[in-house]
């Protein structure tokens, strides 16, 4: 992804970061990866101890970015101690690329979207959903397998339900830095911070 190719203007940026941010996430789908929504997602535990991992994005407007998981997993208790998280996309592909991060507080989707995601789900991911109790102990992968296979005989032949402790997180937008590669280091760097009910506009050092 070349700097020919970009369309956000730096010297002269847009007054919303959002339709940017929508913009490069289409152009990220044009390359050839497997998950192109990627993104690390960092939290803070009880314990003050940071942690990272990749989730995928299921959705992004004004309101948020969206993602779904284990609300009892180990980024499901730090979001419980810390609701706030920070994400960052980084496509690095042509050689120059681009990254977007993006900090806010976070909350939890409504079950009727929680519940929406979830039926679009294939019928194995559920029943994986469903079996795994996400971030703890299990001896062997024989123990998984007898743990899938049981939730597929308790619910043969019927849809499966979503779990009460699966759902979706929406991070809010109020901190959004768009980062294109540049040769030698010379990166261009923007970032956007809340300003009541608008944004405000920064040029950064790279």
């Amino acid at each position: 992804m070349t700097a020919s190719n970009n369309t956000f203007d730096f010297d002269h940026p847009p007054i919303d970061p959002v339709a940017a941010c929508a913009h490069w996430f289409e152009q990220a789908k044009k390359l050839p990866l497997a998950n192109p929504n990627a993104m690390t997602l960092c939290t803070v535990g009880a314990d003050g101890h940071p942690s990272s991992r990749i989730v995928l994005l299921r959705g992004f407007d004004d309101q948020g970015a969206v993602f779904y998981t284990n609300r009892e997993s180990r980024k499901g208790l730090a979001l419980a101690a810390h609701p706030r998280a920070s994400l960052l996309f980084h496509w690095d592909e042509d050689p120059i690329g681009r990254q977007i991060n993006i900090e806010g507080a976070v909350t939890f989707t409504s079950d009727a979207q929680s519940d929406a995601y979830w039926l679009t789900r294939p019928r194995e991911s559920q029943i994986s959903a469903c079996a795994s109790a996400q971030s703890n102990p299990i001896a062997n992968r024989a123990a998984m397998q007898r743990a899938q296979e049981s939730v597929e005989a308790k619910f043969a032949g019927q849809n499966v339900p979503r779990p009460p402790h699966w759902g979706g997180y929406r991070v809010a937008l109020e901190r959004i830095e768009l980062w294109q590669g540049n040769k030698f280091r010379s990166h261009d760097r923007m970032v956007y911070t809340r300003a009541g009910s608008g944004w405000h506009a920064q040029r950064l050092c790279p």
